[in-house]
């Protein structure tokens, strides 16, 4: 069983590695509902010595895990944690997080900056970085960022990929006039003009197909879709994800996104200690485990923590 679950997580790994350079936007992959709706609960922590925090996340399994793993090391240093899960979409969550409601919150480097600066140009990670803490408003920071990334991609099965010659972005040019896309609710909104401009790109026709871009593609619903790159589905339903080779989107690593005022220096501290042991691959089998095994994020998130000494 060991051997089974290594050879999946290798092969997720190999799967990253044919996927888009660019960074991804997962936090529009579900739409707005009321703040503090959806899964809620509160926990006491060891005793609170740490302080409190509100940890969020928008309503998608990714940016639940991730949450479960920030509230869960905030409460091994004491600090009392309430979570509120399954939000909504950044449109909702960077407000909460602005206004205090939310002390903390799982983001992406990238995706977060493309919300806060529509004119950026920034592509790597450190750029990526710097403008953030340009352009973020006062009440907000970003700590250290993860290793770990969930891009963006543009998707598309073996098949399609093999018949068409498709390797790269580009290549969706010469077909993408004939081919319906899909992906979250805000997908065409924030990337149509975007791979106009970037590769002369445009479609048929846009489909929201959300959480199910990976099964829409598989099943033929859409020819392409914006799969995000550790959705482990890439791999299950045998999928390609053509290379960004103009960087349409800019890098997307896993950072907390914190109120400046409501966090103390235990928050920063315990967060930028689980950035540094997050990376990519790590990312990829601990998806796999609740996207495809099905297994409880909170389990999933101590048995992570656990194994790199965080709790």
């Amino acid at each position: 069983m060991k051997r089974l679950f290594s050879t999946v997580v290798v092969a997720l790994t190999a799967a990253l590695a044919l996927s888009a350079c660019g960074g991804g936007d997962p936090l529009t992959s579900a739409s707005p509902s009321p703040a503090g709706s959806g899964a809620a609960s509160t926990s006491g922590g060891n005793g609170g010595g740490g302080g409190k925090a509100v940890v969020g996340s928008a309503n998608f399994p990714e940016n639940v895990l991730l949450a479960e793993i920030y509230a869960q090391a905030l409460e091994a240093k004491g600090v009392q944690v309430e979570k509120k899960l399954n939000i909504g979409s950044r449109e909702v969550l960077y407000d909460q997080v602005k206004s205090g409601g939310l002390t903390v919150l799982p983001e992406y480097v990238g995706s977060l900056l493309a919300f806060v600066d529509k004119t950026t140009t920034a592509k790597s990670k450190d750029d990526v970085v710097a403008g953030l803490k340009e352009k973020l408003p006062a009440e907000l920071e970003v700590l250290e960022p993860a290793a770990a990334e969930d891009n963006n991609s543009l998707t598309v099965t073996r098949e399609t990929a093999q018949k068409q010659g498709l390797a790269t972005i580009e290549d969706l040019v010469k077909v993408a006039k004939g081919y319906s896309v899909g992906g979250p609710p805000e997908f065409q909104s924030r990337q149509e003009k975007n791979f106009k401009d970037t590769y002369g790109l445009e479609f048929k026709e846009w489909k929201k197909t959300g959480d199910a871009t990976a099964d829409a593609i598989r099943d033929g619903n859409v020819q392409v879709g914006n799969v995000f790159t550790t959705d482990p589905k890439i791999v299950i339903n045998g999928l390609i994800s053509l290379k960004d080779t103009k960087n349409a989107f800019a890098a997307d690593n896993v950072v907390p996104l914190v109120n400046k005022a409501a966090a103390n220096d235990t928050v920063r501290t315990t967060l930028n200690a689980v950035s540094a042991k997050l990376d990519t691959p790590g990312l990829l089998a601990l998806m796999k485990r609740v996207a495809i095994d099905k297994e409880d994020a909170a389990t999933v998130a101590k048995d992570w923590l656990t194994q790199n000494g965080l709790v």
